[in-house]
């Protein structure tokens, strides 16, 4: 099949994607859509609840494997929609919809891209294409938890949104929560032991404090307390105030050591919810990416995170889209950013893989 036609049969999966809801953990629906694209292509595939992925013809486990993976599921639309989310139509060349740019363009254009590599012969990787759910929840089925079924991933593409620019670092994230004590009392009486005052000093403490290594492509790690609470009633000072600290680590810091560092040194009791979420990168000389900008695309760090954090090898964000729409009130993807993100999957794997 030509890659016209190969491109033209993406946008309407993705138009058939929008059209089904597909919250996380509820994407059963558009897995059955998944299927049934490879069923027309008579290409095996295998399916986990709502997660379908499928190998190349030639396979051979010989050779290391390259990952191409992105996400059908979606978070639930915002209140500002002037659009029917679940309605794919196009107006001035944008394909609007829940899910379009986040991350259905790069999941419609990373299929296309395998059904186009799929019975090429003497390829130095096998490509392993996986289609997951619950990316935006991070919930324990999403590509994380299918790692242990499928074959050893050597290298990953991750479709997101990046204006078809190479994202070779994500940032990774840890989330605190932190208590500052004081002693409760009535508000009438003297209290010099105040644990909303003692907040003063706590949050100065994390607005000055910084981590001393910065990365190259993902700068410093980015400290933020972005949740305070404190008090019940009106003449009674509170034993405790709780926070909410957001940390997006950098290449240079394992969230276990952000961790250990930030409990020894804050001026208050601290305790990360999850050490999952890592950052990750690949090198700015491996294959993949000098592909890449042999076809004139530059490399960034980025700061959200993806289904790259469950991966241990090297790994690369790309896709078409912005990143700025996703989750953004009446959603849309541009028909040709779709066309140009198959074209350029098409054009980085020939310079990878062949």
């Amino acid at each position: 099949m030509q890659q016209k036609e190969l491109t033209e049969k993406a946008i309407e999966l993705l138009k058939e994607l929008i059209s089904i809801q597909s919250f996380s953990s509820e994407e059963d629906k558009t897995a059955d859509a998944i299927e049934n694209w490879f069923k027309s292509f008579n290409i095996p595939f295998e399916r986990h609840l709502n997660n379908v992925w499928a190998v190349n013809l030639h396979f051979d486990e010989s050779k290391p494997t390259l990952l191409l993976n992105s996400h059908h599921d979606t978070v639930k639309p915002n209140s500002a929609y002037t659009k029917d989310p679940f309605h794919p139509h196009i107006e001035d060349g944008k394909l609007y919809g829940l899910g379009s740019n986040d991350a259905g363009g790069a999941l419609v254009s990373l299929i296309a891209t395998f059904t186009h590599y799929y019975a090429e012969e003497n390829l130095n990787h096998n490509i392993l294409m996986v289609a997951s759910m619950e990316e935006e929840s991070s919930g324990p089925n999403s590509l994380r938890g299918l790692l242990p079924k499928l074959p050893h991933i050597d290298v990953a593409i991750v479709g997101e949104p990046t204006l078809l620019d190479l994202a070779i670092a994500e940032k990774g994230l840890v989330v605190f929560d932190a208590i500052v004590k004081g002693t409760p009392s009535h508000a009438a009486h003297p209290n010099d032991n105040n644990s909303i005052y003692n907040t003063i000093e706590v949050l100065e403490w994390f607005k000055n404090y910084s981590f001393p290594k910065v990365s190259e492509a993902l700068g410093p790690v980015k400290l933020t307390v972005t949740q305070i609470n404190g008090g019940s009633q009106h003449n009674v000072v509170p034993a405790e105030v709780e926070l909410v600290i957001d940390v997006r680590v950098n290449d240079k810091y394992s969230n276990a050591e952000i961790a250990e560092i930030l409990k020894k040194e804050a001026p208050c009791e601290l305790q990360e919810r999850s050490l999952k979420l890592n950052s990750s990168a690949i090198d700015k000389d491996h294959p993949l990416v000098k592909s890449g900008i042999a076809l004139g695309r530059k490399t960034y760090g980025s700061p959200t995170l993806s289904d790259q954090a469950a991966l241990t090898c090297q790994s690369l964000k790309l896709g078409p889209g912005d990143s700025t729409r996703s989750h953004s009130a009446d959603e849309y993807i541009y028909v040709k950013e779709i066309e140009d993100g198959v074209d350029l999957y098409i054009k980085l794997l020939k310079g990878f893989l062949l």
